[in-house]
């Protein structure tokens, strides 16, 4: 073994080593290791970049001579030298994340070249303009990144020299113009640096390995980092390698190649190459590059050498692979391998070929698939091939595609989307008022809000796109216009939403549909073949709940009936129910919504037939099915001014008088949930007598019925839930004494205060089960206000890493989580057969599902269209587990 703390030779690592030499150092080595042809090289490991980091950028003490060592045995290898005039050691100085992050850091080439070292590279090559375009590259590279001098500096010389010859392109420079620019070159920088420019060879390696390690700090990668959830603790590998170069003439390439099509997924040679050419141009387009199967006429040796070496990889490594080559002289060098991006589609499709040929198991085959990919499948997503630029951004907040005209209200959308007119719902936020308009719409677009407002949890619930807290965009509703970027859209223009990136377009762009085959159903039924936590669908009508059916649902996990009675039909007979004097009043109101009450419950349980419906009783607090306060002051305010109908003012007096007395400062923490309830115990009554009903009327028409669950929301004390389920329990034997019917059914309570997570125990001896409500458990939890949090300091707090994620999209692990595993554990301590469930949006996150495995919950529930997702990636936490 030859490396030492810091520094590792290529013969010392292999694949298995990744964390510590970086994906390329490690990708490279495992190729050598294999007898595949690499340059030589050495690499610098991550824990010298974090203990850098560590030390505020100071080096550790015995880490240069680590790395001069290491450039001495690579010299004797080679048997060229640093800087030598006669047989000069050219190196490229490149990053290598344990994660693949394309393009994010920095990297150097033709290090090593000099006007010593000039003369031997172009008798070596036998092309002299070759050697000072090397020169002149490295020097625009090397000033750029390592002594932080501007781009234009360069570029503009580049630019001026070429009007000066009449040239188009670089490569129509002579090696006497390259030769020049050098020297202009050369001086700029000394300008800029406000000294000489360094020459010493050995220096300049010890500068590009530190702007290496600086880069991984860089703004692009910071925010590469946080999209991809990649830790900034774990630091860059640095690889030197010694250059090969593919333009040294016509038996000499450079050339991008995968094993498999990245965009189909097909078994198909897939890659181009330029004869007498540098990496560079081929991702430039400086030159139009040919296809790899041209490359069998003109370099036939090195095209077979690479397509056996494809092959070896991609079984090896058993991933489709993307491979960087390049013939010098006729000889094929790779310069990494990796496991290949590709789109969602082909992913699927790479996985099921490969478990067919026999490659890779089914276990194998899902750890090969990002839960996300599943997501981009579901929806229809714009055509990548529009060309068109986004008027504005906001948060990604429901994936999918989605155009129509502007319309700036519900009522609005509910009229056009039903005559057929697809629209878009332009916001500053939606309310639950909202819910019939977002219903038909296509998309939303809200100014306010964030990933988990109501216009995005929504909006993933019915499979709409939305794009939330876009804060540029300023809506006018009373003019009926928008203005975003300047651009004026008024009710009736087109615009296209991309809910997968939050990108916000005039007009409209072509679509693709959603991708759904046979590859995405094998995928999720191999999923189901591993997983142990059940996966339900949170669905509030039978459209929902028959789509989530559809989706591989095992039931619904949370019924919200609160969206039931926001419907325009009902709202008045809900708000006599509330405004109600007596109770005999109320009454009368509730006789009058039992029965639209039971026909959603039949809708839902005739779709959801003989898998379990968890229904949860009325939770919002009352004032939100009322007039909004501020409102209805102006209101009578105007018939004040105005002298207005009296009998009107009254009435409009009396109402205000209603809705400040039932006026809270924090709703959401007031008199809602189980609270209702006690004091309204009609209203779970009504409410239980419809389940009842809706369950045996579906029974006697269908044979059979859903299994009912009847859950008591926002349960702080033991003492609410044994009341409410006395409430529940008595009225069920009501209603069946009355039909001489038989009717099993189960009562429950959500968990979604931390009181009740601690004192679960007691709770559990009223329950059958609990399900989580991991939103109001987030907020209660943290102590933070959803939606102010999103729209206020939540973002700076991620950004900074005061915390890691939104907790709103993946729960919390230490905290959240710690209320979670509390509450199973003393539940299932005081009722071992207590069934546990999750009902919140992070019911279909992976890495919150991640989680729910390890506590030993027995289902998640989510919104419809995150059920497939919610299956693989309950699957992934099984084999994470068993790895792990």
């Amino acid at each position: 073994m030859t490396h030492t703390d810091y520094v590792y030779d290529l013969s010392d690592g292999d694949a298995t080593m990744r964390n510590l030499l970086g994906g390329k150092g490690a990708g490279v080595a495992e190729m050598k290791r294999l007898g595949v042809p690499v340059p030589d090289a050495f690499t610098v490991t991550t824990t010298a970049c974090v203990e850098t980091m560590r030390r505020k950028g100071e080096w550790p003490e015995s880490l240069w001579q680590e790395v001069l060592d290491g450039l001495h045995r690579l010299e004797e290898r080679t048997g060229l030298k640093l800087g030598d005039a006669e047989k000069p050691l050219l190196l490229s100085v490149r990053s290598g994340a344990v994660q693949s992050m394309p393009g994010m850091m920095d990297t150097i080439l033709n290090l090593g070249v000099s006007e010593e070292t000039v003369p031997a590279l172009a008798k070596a090559g036998g092309n002299e303009r070759f050697a000072w375009d090397s020169y002149r590259r490295f020097i625009q590279m090397y000033g750029e990144v390592v002594e932080g001098i501007e781009p234009h500096v360069y570029e503009d010389a580049l630019t001026k020299l070429k009007s000066d010859r009449g040239v188009e392109h670089d490569t129509d420079l002579t090696a006497e113009d390259l030769r020049e620019l050098v020297a202009t070159f050369k001086k700029l920088s000394d300008d800029a640096l406000g000294g000489a420019w360094t020459n010493d060879p050995t220096e300049q390696l010890k500068k590009a390995i530190n702007a290496v390690f600086k880069s991984w700090l860089n703004p692009r990668a910071d925010v590469y980092r946080k999209a991809n959830n990649i830790s900034a603790d774990l630091g860059t590998a640095v690889n030197v390698m010694q250059m090969v170069f593919g333009n040294r003439g016509d038996d000499s390439a450079t050339g991008v190649c995968f094993t498999r099509n990245p965009s189909t997924g097909a078994k198909e040679l897939y890659g181009e190459f330029l004869v007498n050419a540098q990496g560079e141009d081929v991702v430039a387009g400086i030159r139009t590059p040919r296809n790899l199967e041209e490359m069998k006429e003109v370099l036939p040796e090195a095209y077979d050498q690479l397509i056996d070496t494809m092959n070896r990889m991609e079984q090896h490594y058993k991933d489709m692979q993307d491979m960087e080559f390049t013939i010098e002289g006729g000889q094929l060098y790779l310069l990494q391998t990796r496991n290949g991006k590709r789109t969602a589609a082909a992913a699927l499709k790479i996985a099921n070929d490969m478990v067919a040929e026999g490659i890779l198991t089914k276990e194998e085959a899902l750890n090969r698939i990002e839960p996300a990919q599943l997501d981009h499948l579901l929806h229809p997503a714009i055509d990548p091939s529009h060309g068109q630029t986004p008027i504005t951004k906001g948060l990604p907040a429901s994936p999918g595609a989605a155009m129509g005209t502007v319309v700036f209200d519900a009522d609005t959308a509910h009229e056009k989307g039903h005559a057929g007119e697809p629209v878009v719902l332009v916001r500053f936020e939606t309310t639950p008022d909202d819910i019939h308009g977002v219903l038909v719409a296509q998309g939303v677009l809200t100014a306010h809000g964030g990933m988990t407002s109501h216009a995005a949890v929504v909006a993933r619930g019915m499979g709409r796109p939305c794009v939330a807290g876009a804060h540029e965009i300023k809506i006018d509703p009373k003019a009926k216009q928008v203005t975003i970027a300047g651009q004026v859209f008024t009710e009736g223009d087109m615009i296209t939403l991309d809910g997968s990136t939050g990108d916000v377009y005039a007009g409209e762009l072509p679509l693709v549909p959603p991708q759904i085959n046979e590859d995405f159903q094998h995928i999720v039924q191999w999923a189901d073949e591993v997983r142990r936590l059940g996966v339900r669908a949170n669905a509030d009508n039978a459209e929902d709940a028959a789509k989530a059916r559809e989706l591989g649902a095992q039931g619904i996990g949370l019924c919200r009936t609160e969206h039931m009675f926001m419907a325009s039909d009902r709202l008045p007979a809900v708000r006599r129910m509330i405004l109600a004097n007596d109770d005999a009043e109320r009454t009368a109101a509730l006789a009058e919504i039992l029965p639209m009450q039971q026909s959603d419950f039949e809708g839902i349980f005739e779709a959801m037939a003989g898998l379990p419906v968890t229904v949860r009783l009325l939770d919002p607090p009352l004032h939100e099915f009322l007039p909004d306060l501020v409102e209805q002051s102006l209101k009578v305010q105007k018939l004040e001014l105005t002298n207005g109908d009296a009998a009107e003012l009254e009435k409009e007096r009396a109402l205000l008088a209603q809705v400040k007395g039932l006026h809270e400062q924090n709703p959401m923490l007031g008199t809602r949930g189980c609270r209702l309830g006690m004091l309204y115990p009609e209203i779970p009554e009504m409410q239980t007598r419809a389940i009842v009903r809706a369950a045996l009327a579906v029974r006697e028409r269908k044979g059979e019925t859903a299994g009912v669950e009847i859950m008591i929301p926002l349960v702080a004390y033991a003492e609410e839930l044994k009341r409410q389920r006395a409430v529940v329990e008595d009225t069920v034997a009501d209603e069946l004494e009355r039909a001489g019917a038989e009717l099993e059914f189960t009562v429950g309570t959500m968990i979604e205060l931390p009181r009740a997570a601690i004192t679960a125990d007691q709770i559990a001896e009223h329950a059958d089960f609990f399900s989580f409500g991991t939103n109001d458990l987030t907020q209660t939890g943290i102590g933070i206000s959803r939606d102010d949090a999103e729209s206020g300091f939540l973002g700076q707090y991620v950004a900074d890493e005061v915390m890691p994620r939104n907790p709103f999209e993946s729960v919390d692990r230490d905290g959240v989580g710690g209320l979670i595993k509390i509450g199973v554990e003393k539940g299932k301590g005081a009722k071992p057969k207590l069934k546990t469930g999750v009902c919140g949006e992070h019911g279909g996150d992976p890495d919150s599902i991640a989680l729910f495995e390890e506590l030993g919950l027995e289902y998640v529930s989510c919104s419809p269209y995150r059920v497939p997702i919610a299956r693989f990636a309950a699957a992934r936490a099984v084999l994470d587990g068993q790895q792990g």
